[in-house]
């Protein structure tokens, strides 16, 4: 029976790799916060299927105990400061638990496990403004935020590690990839969420946004730049991807994305399509949620993916807004119930 070891397990990409582990019969190792795992979480329904390591990434000694105790053969670390926005105000902490705890746990593998194959989850984030045409694994890294700096940190320590010391380290180059688990800070997520709070009927809605104030207030939900474009998937297929990076002979690095661009716009309009609704009567655009930098329209071409892992989205973009809208309605539905 193969060890698997999920740093962020309680993560929407942790939850759902779990799963996927579980049924391809593997014994699953979690490292959590304790405080994290003991809340409820993505992964809590798995909690009687894995076994969980408690300790915190900016701690190197927790991440070194965390991969002796399981004895991986393979450890996804998804791990991180997740918000590119909130890295603004934490960069700091963002950089020790995405850059530093990321090359803590290549150390621990090295003097611990060095047989043991890594995926390390690298983003899209890094690749900054688009420079003309879709991102493959050979283009250039342009930071726009203290996040997506610390991704590129660790993504470059990862490739020196697998060159230097022969680890098997891959960097999933992951594009933005959403589900029905993302946590409601997440814009994708409040979009959703604003959906469902219209087709409820629901003036000022119950969850707060990052300022104390209602996501949904005076039945209208507030975002930043509505121009953002971005190439979103479903966390689900994307998990798979990760998987097949570490059953390869050799290790490499891989972008994964759906090649398709949709913009916050579309996002909207889709969402409150759902719902029988025009986005436009209930979305407005605020300039104080606007990013100091953002990252423009990132593109993926993940055609390495494609013929070396033999990987296709099988999900579609509709479909997945449609799904976050649905499991928004069922959880403000049963909210009402019980409340």
């Amino acid at each position: 029976m193969k060890r698997a070891l999920i740093t962020g397990i309680t993560g929407q990409d942790g939850s759902f790799l779990a799963e996927l582990l579980l049924d391809k019969g593997y014994r699953i190792f979690g490292f959590a916060r304790r405080e994290s795992w003991l809340r409820p979480n993505n992964a809590s329904h798995l909690a009687d299927r894995i076994e969980v390591l408690f300790g915190n990434m900016a701690e190197g000694v927790d991440i070194s105990s965390a991969v002796q105790a399981a004895r991986p053969d393979e450890i996804y670390n998804l791990a991180s400061q997740s918000r590119p926005g909130l890295s603004w105000d934490t960069p700091a902490e963002t950089l020790v638990v995405n850059g530093l705890g990321a090359v803590r746990l290549f150390d621990a593998v090295r003097h611990n496990s060095p047989q043991c194959r890594v995926y390390h989850a690298s983003s899209s984030e890094m690749f900054g403004p688009s420079a003309g045409g879709p991102q493959d694994e050979d283009s250039a890294f342009m930071p726009v935020n203290p996040y997506a700096a610390a991704k590129v940190y660790a993504h470059q320590v990862a490739r020196i590690y697998r060159e230097g010391y022969g680890l098997f380290i891959v960097n999933g180059l992951l594009f933005n990839h959403e589900s029905e688990r993302r946590p409601l800070h997440f814009v994708t997520q409040k979009i959703a969420y604003g959906a469902a709070c219209r087709a409820l009927g629901i003036v000022d809605s119950p969850d707060l946004d990052e300022m104390g104030l209602p996501i949904v207030r005076e039945g209208k939900l507030r975002l930043g730049n509505l121009e953002v474009s971005r190439d979103w998937g479903y966390a689900g297929d994307f998990v798979r991807a990760m998987w097949l990076m570490l059953q390869q002979e050799r290790p490499e690095d891989y972008v994964i994305g759906t090649g398709k661009l949709h913009s916050l716009r579309e996002l909207c309009e889709v969402a409150y399509r759902t719902v029988g609704a025009d986005w436009r009567d209930n979305v407005v655009s605020e300039p104080r949620l606007v990013r100091p930098l953002d990252a423009g329209c990132t593109l993926a071409d993940a055609s390495r993916s494609r013929a070396r892992l033999g990987w296709e989205p099988t999900v579609s973009f509709e479909e997945m807004v449609t799904r976050m809208v649905k499991a928004q309605v069922d959880r403000l539905r049963a909210a009402a119930t019980h409340g």
